[in-house]
């Protein structure tokens, strides 16, 4: 069914997060589908919740993909909803994981969806919430104004202390924190010098060749280059927590 579910695309460690059958799962800003389709892969119930419902056309048609391909244990389930993650239409603790990837920046509120994503998240349960890194994304900004400056683009850069303090404000317990994507972060630099919208630039066009080579092939090369890189340059932040049990007086 293609390579949506290319280990290389996926920013969160879901062995981390614990995701397998019989677990519930929340994709807020689900996107393209990259993680929601692995939660499927893995036999757990998914919802993939987006307020884009055209990008939603497209994971649903995927997830059926998928079911009829036998990719998916029949046990799991999997189904799309259209949503503001700043008013998620979900019951308190109603998901075993929630995850939030490349979301939160985008959003101007961004602490109320913090809280709408730990109200939904079952106490004992996991999350992961992934943004740019400060330092790459900082370069992206000075470099282009385009890249950031346009409808529904990115409202801010988190370091990686405000993102942690804001997510345990709201109710959530840092368990650790991870780096991913080393080897997307110098494309972005140079799509962001040469021009965000220029598809037709030799150095991006042959530099998008190499990653879409790296991400089919997984080669030990590369992979052993962005494992290394990760801690310095990583595109993106993952920060692991659970919402703590009540506990008894």
């Amino acid at each position: 069914m293609g390579d949506e579910g290319n280990d290389d695309m996926l920013t969160v460690d879901f062995d981390r997060l614990g995701i397998g059958p019989g677990r519930s799962v929340l994709d807020i800003g689900c996107g393209a589908g990259r993680h929601a389709f692995e939660v499927y892969r893995r036999g757990a119930d998914v919802v993939a919740f987006d307020q884009d419902a055209a990008e939603l056309d497209g994971v649903a048609a995927m997830f059926a993909g998928m079911a009829d391909a036998g990719e998916a244990p029949a046990e799991a389930s999997a189904r799309t909803m259209v949503g503001d993650a700043l008013e998620l239409p979900f019951p308190d603790d109603s998901f075993d994981c929630v995850i939030a990837s490349e979301v939160l920046e985008h959003i101007v509120e961004d602490e109320k969806a913090m809280w709408e994503l730990a109200r939904v998240v079952k106490p004992g349960g996991t999350v992961a919430v992934t943004v740019p890194r400060w330092l790459p994304e900082r370069v992206c900004w000075a470099l282009s104004e385009a890249y950031h400056q346009v409808e529904g683009g990115h409202v801010r850069i988190y370091r990686a202390n405000q993102l942690t303090d804001r997510l345990r404000t709201a109710g959530l317990r840092p368990l650790g924190k991870d780096y991913a994507h080393a080897l997307h972060a110098p494309y972005w630099w140079l799509k962001c010098a040469v021009g965000v919208d220029r598809e037709d630039h030799p150095l991006t066009k042959v530099y998008h060749r190499m990653l879409v080579w790296d991400m089919l092939r997984a080669p030990w090369l590369t992979r052993t280059a962005e494992r290394l890189l990760n801690p310095l340059i990583g595109k993106s932040i993952v920060v692991y927590l659970d919402k703590p049990e009540a506990t008894v007086a």
